[in-house]
């Protein structure tokens, strides 16, 4: 197989999980820096409807979580990026340090909470926090952090919310308790999406950044003893390290999934290139998702 990559571009419009004060926002404007003056930011209600702006030809490209440290992957990512959207590559990613707050409309004592609400992946970060300050508040989703605020602020009462301090200062609430997650190591590792490479000055990365490859394959005989391992095996014989593997349903029949893998090096490496060409032969399904400098804040 091959895998080349058309011209580097500077997209004019991003589109990211909204409303404005979402971690999405906070880590997008951070990571554009300067370019930020010639962006116009587009914000999206899901994850879903983030990937496939770019799909759609709605925006340049996006900004989209993809991995967490504590509650792993984001899997409506991954379905939207696997299933929906098969002309738009992984361009890039930063890793961005997460620190949730637990926010209100006003002054508000822990005890006095009864409800908190915010995005699933955000009450699973502060899962600990909530069960020992705020064991008997009712915990509800919410569509993205920000909107988690803003609905806790209209609300008011015993109402509270997780999210970021760009929430709390957007809607107008109180940050009630700072740095809640579980873990001090919380970060989220968001991905850039397009259509083809970004300039790797305009994604905040350096050209000496390292680089990372994700694919996902499927349809191999997996109700073969060893045949995941037989495939994988063409990347340790050939040195290339696996940072991360995956597996989601392939929506075909059950017990048959794709597996998303994460690579250490690029496409044009060539024993990384070597390695893809052996499995190519061995699995029905191979789509590279993009060979991309990985950053880290």
């Amino acid at each position: 197989m091959s895998f080349k990559l058309p011209a580097a571009i500077r997209p004019a419009t991003v589109a990211y999980l909204g409303p404005p004060g979402t971690f999405s926002e906070e880590a997008l404007r951070s990571a554009l820096g300067e370019a930020l003056a010639h962006v116009r930011l587009v914000p999206k209600e899901s994850n879903r409807d983030v990937v496939l702006a770019v799909e759609n030809g709605q925006t340049d490209a996006a900004f989209v979580p993809i991995e967490n440290s504590v509650e792993g992957a984001v899997t409506e990512t991954l379905d939207a990026l696997v299933h929906e959207a098969p002309a738009t590559l992984i361009a890039g990613e930063l890793v961005w340090p997460v620190h949730q707050c637990l926010i209100a409309g006003d002054t508000l004592e822990l005890a006095a909470v009864t409800d908190v609400t915010s995005h699933p992946q955000a009450l699973g970060q502060c899962t600990r926090f909530i069960n020992e300050h705020m064991p008997t508040a009712a915990r509800h989703n919410a569509s993205s952090t920000a909107e988690a605020v803003r609905e806790a602020i209209v609300q008011g009462g015993g109402n509270a919310a997780i999210g970021s301090r760009i929430a709390a200062d957007s809607y107008g609430g109180r940050v009630i308790a700072d740095a809640i997650e579980d873990e001090e190591g919380n970060k989220t590792r968001f991905v850039w999406l397009a259509k083809g490479p970004l300039e790797v000055d305009w994604l905040g990365a350096a050209e000496d950044d390292a680089r990372k490859t994700s694919l996902v394959f499927a349809g191999f005989n997996d109700t073969s003893p060893g045949a995941l391992v037989g495939i994988l095996s063409e990347l340790a014989y050939r040195s290339v390290n696996m940072s991360k593997i995956e597996s989601r349903p392939e929506r075909t029949k059950l017990g048959h999934y794709l597996f998303f893998v994460d690579l250490d090096g690029s496409i044009e490496d060539a024993p990384l290139a070597e390695a893809l060409e052996a499995i190519d032969k061995k699995v029905r399904v191979l789509r590279v998702l993009g060979s991309y400098p990985a950053h880290e804040a």
